[in-house]
């Protein structure tokens, strides 16, 4: 609260400033220094209460223009990626709460319609603007409600495929879709492919787009050129033709007949005005191509883009990062996984790399500095970076797709129909396995175990610390394991002295790290260790009862043996895992027991059928009962 109170005395536009039609009242001269403040208010927000700064930061200029010039709510505004869309929350009702953004209870750190109206859609996975701004569009043409949409598509999202596809349908029928393409050449690493080189053709052809824009003006201004689509009397994507040697290419959105306007620069919020205010006036689909540079306004973001992509906590006068240091600390998950990678593919000339545009995010830009030609990063593509692994599996090379857990959702139908079904030789890494934290709902990795178990020729591993993952990896790669799935969490691991000597070991089998007699714990993935502390404080503070522990290592194959055995001494079953306690685990048990043993009894514990929203790893673990002091009591609570 006092942190807000100082903020606002050093904001002398911004206090007065809660909604958009507070904005309105200002004139066009003083948004830039409103911009400036808005910048300098997230830049002390996040430097305290982190979050992805270089991405708002970079589209300060172009949310107030969009909400000087449209009549949000009502218009509809839909955010891609929607971490961009911090500027947007605190002109839209939420400032005096943006200080608990991303925080347990606080505002969600993406657009989301339950939070507020203002929020059209939901967007916290990339490159969905088009699609739904254009099903918005042409619901709002149906209903005869003459509204604008705005789809805001920037910071990699193009490269989805789901943006081409709606691209594609966006001229089918009647609409107003007005595509924002906030083009800053980063998604949180630089963009990489034909895209990319595309629009920096276009950055470079001013003469063209300038003559272009003047052309169109001119001939609307002779009435050459009606917006209305059905009554045009001449087409203007044909009246510059003498014009295209200016560009190496032709204008993709204008060969999908879109209207294209731009580049301009996203940065002039005054020009941004008054670009939007003309293009408010023109019926049908067109795109305005911006160019701005994410960090904007912040030096050390903008020198070190991806770093500031999610700096954490920082001193925002000074730019230095804060480290928390405790002394010796165990690496994360990602580096070992990015280590571990470089050191069998210096042995095994087979082994490629391939991520959807998270190379350091993943660590796998470990092996892409050693060995560039082997890595591969295809941009947010998920579904391709599944099929593009399975066609270098199927002519003899080993891939190793490192795709975050709630982000390889959306190549579901990839690795069932490319992977499994012709049983390749894919290992399909899934970092951000289980609870997340901050990012919320749409990030959680709470389905990966539930929605590959059902899937034939799939082996699905999890580790329970980074020796596992190192064992689990280089048995990976040995010759004939076909496709398989190791998730494994964010963040941290559990071992200071991480880098054991890998070997392999026996696929479907678990191991037991305890012995007892008055029920069994079956855990999987790091949630076991959450279960050893669990059973330490049970027989600490109850010496008569003794508990059974066995790390399952793999869901897939289900190590059947060992369940017979812990069924023949045990009448008492609890499973643990941190996925959806629907399908995963506690699933295969429940149905192995019910089959085989049905007198005994199984307690499943894992995160509950329901959306995980934000907070720390360690707020929701105690949430969901799922960490150590949940787990022991529920353990109690049925054995006493």
């Amino acid at each position: 609260m006092i942190i807000n109170m100082f903020y606002t005395m050093c904001n002398t536009l911004l206090n007065n400033i809660y909604y958009p039609a507070d904005l309105k009242k200002l004139n066009v001269n003083q948004l830039p220094t409103l911009c400036n403040e808005l910048r300098n208010y997230i830049i002390r927000m996040c430097a305290n209460n982190p979050g992805h700064l270089g991405s708002s930061l970079g589209v300060i200029e172009l949310t107030v223009a969009i909400h000087y010039v449209f009549n949000t709510p009502y218009d509809r505004i839909v955010w891609d990626v929607g971490h961009q869309a911090y500027a947007h929350k605190i002109l839209t009702g939420r400032k005096d709460l943006f200080h608990t953004n991303r925080c347990f209870r606080g505002i969600s750190g993406f657009p989301t319609p339950k939070e507020s109206e203002y929020d059209s859609f939901g967007t916290g996975h990339s490159s969905t603007s088009i699609s739904a701004a254009l099903g918005l569009s042409i619901a709002s043409e149906l209903q005869k409600l003459n509204r604008n949409v705005v789809a805001v598509i920037g910071d990699g999202s193009m490269t989805g495929g789901l943006a081409f596809e709606g691209l594609n349908n966006a001229t089918i029928n009647p609409n107003n879709l007005l595509i924002i393409l906030n083009d800053n050449h980063m998604a949180i690493d630089p963009i990489r492919g034909g895209l990319s080189d595309f629009l920096s053709n276009i950055h470079t052809s001013k003469t063209y787009n300038k003559l272009r824009y003047a052309a169109y003006r001119t001939l609307k201004a002779l009435h050459l050129i009606n917006d209305n689509r059905k009554k045009k009397i001449i087409r203007f994507g044909n009246t510059l033709k003498s014009l295209k040697s200016e560009i190496a290419t032709n204008n993709i959105f204008e060969g999908l007949n879109i209207r294209y306007f731009g580049p301009i620069d996203g940065h002039d919020v005054t020009k941004m005005v008054s670009v939007l205010t003309e293009l408010k006036s023109h019926r049908g689909p067109k795109v305005l191509h911006i160019i701005t540079k994410k960090g904007k306004g912040y030096a050390p973001a903008e020198k070190e883009v991806t770093l500031w992509h999610a700096p954490g906590e920082f001193n925002p006068n000074t730019g230095e990062i804060k480290k928390v240091s405790h002394g010796a600390q165990p690496p994360k998950f990602q580096q070992v996984f990015g280590e571990t990678l470089l050191e069998l593919a210096k042995n095994n000339n087979k082994i490629v790399g391939i991520t959807p545009a998270m190379p350091s995010g993943c660590s796998m830009n470990i092996m892409m500095q050693a060995m560039p030609k082997r890595t591969f990063d295809v941009g947010i593509a998920e579904g391709h970076a599944v099929t593009f692994s399975a066609g270098l599996a199927k002519d003899g090379l080993l891939p190793f797709c490192n795709i975050y857990s709630s982000f390889m959702q959306r190549a579901y139908d990839n690795v069932i129909h490319d992977v499994a079904l012709q049983q390749l030789n894919v290992v399909l890494c899934l970092d951000r396995a289980g609870i997340v934290g901050n990012d919320g709902a749409t990030h959680q990795g709470a389905f990966d175990l539930a929605y590959f178990r059902c899937i034939p020729n799939l082996t699905i591993a999890a580790p329970i610390n980074e020796h596992e993952l190192r064992n689990m990896m280089y048995t990976a790669q040995l010759p004939n394991q076909g496709a398989v799935v190791i998730r494994y969490p964010r963040g941290k691991g559990v071992t200071i002295d991480w880098r054991n000597k890998m070997q392999a070991i026996e696929v479907g089998k678990a191991v037991q790290l305890k012995q007892g007699n008055n029920a069994a714990v079956l855990s999987i993935g790091t949630i076991g260790n959450h279960v050893i502390d669990a059973i330490k404080q049970i027989e600490t503070t109850h010496n008569h009862i003794t508990i059974a522990h066995y790390n399952m290592r793999y869901l897939k194959p289900l190590d059947t043996n060992t369940l017979t055995q812990v069924c023949q001494k045990h009448k008492i079953i609890f499973t643990a895992e941190d996925g959806t306690i629907n399908g995963g685990l506690g699933s295969a048990v429940a149905e192995f027991v019910c089959q085989h043993y049905p007198g005994i009894k199984v307690i499943r514990i894992g995160i509950p059928d329901q959306f995980i929203e934000h907070g720390s790893p360690a707020e929701l673990y105690n949430m969901l009962n799922i960490n150590a002091n949940g787990i022991a009591k529920t353990i109690i609570n049925t054995l006493i």
